[in-house]
């Protein structure tokens, strides 16, 4: 499934090079990721937002519908591979959930199961990105680092992600513009109108 993602995302890549209008940068954009590793395969909803140029926050919820059901706040720095649209990206964030744990017993040579367990702990994330026909796909690898509720320590997760871009970067940067402008021209006011109160009285 990799390897035809990578295809896909190479071959996605090339268009984009040939033709500019094919490819499209976002300010929001919500979809589906698929994430896989040692403990479970899961099912989940992620949404990311820019926040500020090159730097969005990333919400995701997945399940496997079973033992794991996780949640996950993220912030991520993009930095663009030849062009704005085909990016890398890293990031930190807050996760927390309802986890399998493994206790290891080496007197007996079991491993003890258990579910449900209350966890939180904190997020890794780095991966590629590519935006093409109004629709971002990705690819990423996010170690997880427990810090209560999970015997493991430590757990990987490649992801794959589909979103659809919501909101387009530019009408995003477009909204932003005008409310600055509404802003400084609202600062502004008070001073014209004292100014033209004094002439008046003049």
């Amino acid at each position: 499934m990799i390897q035809k993602f990578t295809a896909f995302l190479l071959l996605s890549f090339f268009l984009f090079c040939s033709n500019g209008s094919f490819a499209q940068r976002y300010g929001t954009a919500a979809g589906l990721r698929l994430g896989s590793n040692d403990f479970s395969r899961t099912v989940g909803i992620t949404a990311q937002q820019r926040i500020l140029k090159h730097v969005t926050l990333e919400g995701i919820i997945q399940s496997d519908f079973s033992r794991n059901t996780t949640m996950h706040l993220l912030i991520e720095k993009h930095k663009p591979i030849i062009s704005k649209r085909f990016n890398y990206y890293y990031g930190l964030g807050y996760s927390l959930g309802w986890e399998e744990s493994n206790v290891k017993n080496p007197a007996t040579m079991e491993i003890v199961t258990t579910y449900g367990n209350n966890t939180n702990g904190i997020d890794l994330i780095a991966g590629i990105e590519m935006t093409v026909l109004n629709t971002t796909i990705s690819l990423d690898y996010k170690p997880n680092f427990n810090m209560s509720g999970r015997e493991e320590f430590y757990r990987g997760q490649v992801g794959i992600s589909a979103r659809t871009v919501i909101v387009k970067s530019k009408v995003q940067d477009k909204k932003r513009r005008k409310k600055a402008r509404a802003k400084r021209k609202k600062n502004r006011t008070p001073v014209f109108e004292g100014l033209r109160e004094k002439f008046k009285r003049n």
